[in-house]
C-alpha cells in the first residue's frame, strides 16, 4: 500500500512516502495559500497513485488547521507532537550539514510522523 505522510505548514509542506513497513522522505513543497496546498497535494496523490494519506496534527491553532486540511483531502490524522524535534535530532546525529537539514526538515518530520503511524497500525 502506498502511503503519503504530510507535515502540513502554511508555507511549506513536508512529504514522506511509505508502505506497510517503512517511511522515507519524499520532498518539501512550497505553497502560498490553503487552497493551493489542497490543489498541489491532490495532484501528487493522483500522480503517485497514493492509496492512503496521513496528515500529522499537533496542538493548538496549527493543529486545527491541519485537521481542516486533512478533511479537505480525505486523509487520516495522526499525532505529530515532537516529530519536527525528533527529525532535527536524527539529522544532526547523522552528520547532515545545517543547510541540507533546513531545506529538508519538513520532509524529515513527515517521515518521523509517518513511520510512527505505520508502527502504530
Amino acid at each position: 500500500m502506498k502511503i503519503l505522510g504530510i507535515d502540513y505548514g502554511r508555507r511549506k509542506i513536508g512529504l514522506a512516502l511509505g508502505n506497510s513497513t517503512l517511511a522515507e522522505p519524499y520532498k518539501v513543497i512550497k505553497v502560498d495559500s490553503f487552497e493551493s496546498a489542497v490543489k498541489k497535494i491532490l495532484q501528487i496523490i493522483k500522480v503517485l497513485q497514493i492509496e492512503q494519506v496521513v496528515v500529522g496534527v499537533s496542538e493548538g491553532e496549527m493543529g486545527e488547521e491541519s485537521k481542516k486540511f486533512a478533511e479537505r483531502i480525505n486523509a487520516k490524522t495522526f499525532d505529530e507532537t515532537l516529530s519536527t524535534h525528533d527529525a532535527q535530532k536524527l539529522s544532526i546525529e547523522s552528520g547532515m550539514n545545517r543547510k541540507k537539514r533546513k531545506l529538508n526538515e519538513d520532509a524529515f518530520a513527515a517521515t518521523v510522523m509517518l513511520q510512527s503511524y505505520i508502527d502504530y497500525v
